[in-house]
């Protein structure tokens, strides 16, 4: 999703941590501890910043890219000739233009010129290996088409923590199945109306135990979850405390709520207390009257970074000023903790110490979705008011099903836990690889998100299509999802993954780094 602009160096907003040794805490259950593998501690701690070289050769990439594009445009308004239709005489029908001029151009001039490696259609089930379908350009160069031939690619993209695309028959297909035959595949209704079915509430109960709150409401989206909860929990006279770098839905959601929106420093709970001390003593802009209320909004794991949330500092400094706290597990259920209930029991934090607990479906459960947990009174008036629940679409009984059977996996089986143990050791192996082999590795040890720094605007492409020549299917992020400068490729782990299909993996990117050059911890010059 895309992030809040910041600054491209220093600042305690861009600024990010790497651990420079090698190093996988040992767990029991852990791959590594049955092999009889040892790992050290985590030494030391540094600022992982780009160097004024490469800083400076980005923007300068930047630069010519705008300027040729420009310059090309140029000559298709004058000669007519341009594949583009924005760019032809056309006869004015006295209307504002659709399309901003800046984003037309960048898709045009920048984008396009990489499209293949965004969007890459699948055949397959997005296990630990997938089926990509190859492309080639169309013939006016404006799109792309399927040439027939696939290639067979370790999967290295998809939201697939718990690897329940690769055994989905043997933990989750039979109940699946049979929800199928008895149950419709839409619900044609509002869960307000007439879309809400036993599968619904019983999946809400269960998401409720399994996250220790007391009650809990699905949605039938993630990124709807926070877009459409947000506006019903806050409003005008509210003030919201949001991260720097929380996601999209988040940032929308409180747009559109009309309360007061304020960003502190990423990650940092100092900061966090000192604009909470701001807030409650100037109060309201102009009248200096209290805030009604004041939420803060932070991420277990931040999606485009890879770190896990500083929860119990945060939520020390929230019940000391007696803020709300909102806590988006999207990335972290399923994903962190031992038993897999996400970042409050990875950072030992008592559930009960986060007034609202957001999750989606999509990631560790192999379903789609979202939820809310709170106190049976939040989620009462939630019910009542919010436009997820009121207006949407009802989630299908199949996908209920599916996350329904998925939890029963993760909360009451040893496979379960072994998932979950196997995410880890593999999320930790593959980020202490990548960081020994000189890559800008963002993000915390135990994240099985875990970006890659490329930086230039070229490297993004060619990273991609280097791995993809070497059957690894990647995921590559440039701007406006990240600053400017901030390029980069984005590997999700899987408990499906296998050692060998990680050292795999491993080798084959530092073949790529060496060929695009981004070995950025051992040289400037990548």
């Amino acid at each position: 999703g895309k992030r809040a602009a910041s600054s491209t160096r220093g600042g305690p907003a861009r600024s990010r941590r790497m651990k420079k040794e090698m190093i996988a805490p040992a767990a029991n259950g852990h791959a590594a501890a049955q092999k009889g593998e040892s790992y050290a501690a985590v030494m030391t701690e540094g600022e992982l910043e780009m160097s004024r070289f490469t800083e400076l050769t980005t923007y300068l990439s930047y630069a010519l890219l705008i300027m040729v594009g420009h310059l090309r445009d140029a000559v298709g308004r004058v000669t007519g000739v341009t594949r583009w239709g924005t760019l032809k005489r056309q006869r004015s029908r006295k209307v504002a233009a659709l399309f901003k001029s800046w984003e037309n151009f960048y898709m045009r001039r920048l984008y396009h010129r990489i499209g293949d490696v965004f969007n890459r259609p699948i055949q397959s089930a997005p296990g630990a290996r997938i089926e990509v379908l190859l492309r080639e350009s169309d013939a006016r160069r404006t799109g792309f088409e399927c040439t027939g031939e696939t290639a067979w690619c370790l999967n290295l993209g998809s939201y697939n923590y718990l690897g329940f695309a690769d055994d989905w028959e043997a933990t989750c297909g039979e109940r699946v199945m049979r929800a199928v035959d008895e149950w419709p595949v839409s619900c044609g209704s509002s869960r307000s109306e007439l879309g809400t079915t036993a599968l619904h509430r019983r999946l809400e109960a269960q998401v409720a135990t399994f996250v220790g709150k007391e009650d809990a409401i699905v949605f039938n989206m993630g990124y709807g979850t926070n877009s459409t909860t947000i506006p019903a929990l806050v409003g005008k006279g509210d003030l919201v405390l949001s991260d720097a770098l929380n996601h999209a839905s988040i940032i929308n959601g409180c747009r559109a709520s009309g309360a007061f929106i304020r960003s502190f420093a990423h990650n940092d709970a100092t900061a966090l207390e000192a604009a909470l001390r701001e807030a409650i003593a100037l109060g309201v802009p102009r009248t200096r009257r209290p805030w009604r209320k004041i939420l803060v909004m932070v991420e277990g794991i931040y999606s485009m970074e890879g770190e896990i949330c500083n929860l119990k500092a945060i939520s020390r400094v929230c019940k000391r000023y007696r803020a709300y706290l909102y806590l988006d597990e999207a990335h972290s259920i399923g994903a962190l903790g031992p038993t897999g209930r996400g970042a409050c029991e990875h950072c030992g934090v008592d559930p009960a110490d986060v007034d609202v607990l957001m999750g989606t479906f999509t990631k560790s459960f192999g379903g789609m979705g979202g939820y809310i947990a709170a106190d049976k009174r939040v989620i009462d008036h939630l019910r009542a008011t919010c436009a997820g629940f009121v207006s949407h679409d009802a989630m299908s009984c199949v996908v209920c099903e599916q996350i329904s059977a998925a939890t029963d996996v993760i909360a009451s089986t040893d496979l379960g836990r072994d998932k979950i143990a196997a995410l880890k050791d593999n999320s930790n192996y593959f980020r202490s690889q990548l960081i020994n082999a000189g890559l800008h590795v963002y993000g915390d040890y135990d994240s099985p998100v875990i970006p890659v720094m490329l930086y230039h605007p070229t490297k993004i492409a060619a990273f991609s299509r280097e791995c993809l020549k070497r059957n690894l299917a990647v995921v590559v992020v440039g701007f406006p999802a990240t600053p400017l400068v901030k390029s980069r490729a984005r590997f999700c782990v899987s408990a499906g993954h296998t050692r060998a299909d990680l050292e795999d993996a491993v080798a084959k990117i530092k073949e790529v780094a060496d060929l695009i050059k981004i070995r950025y911890a051992l040289s400037p010059f990548g």
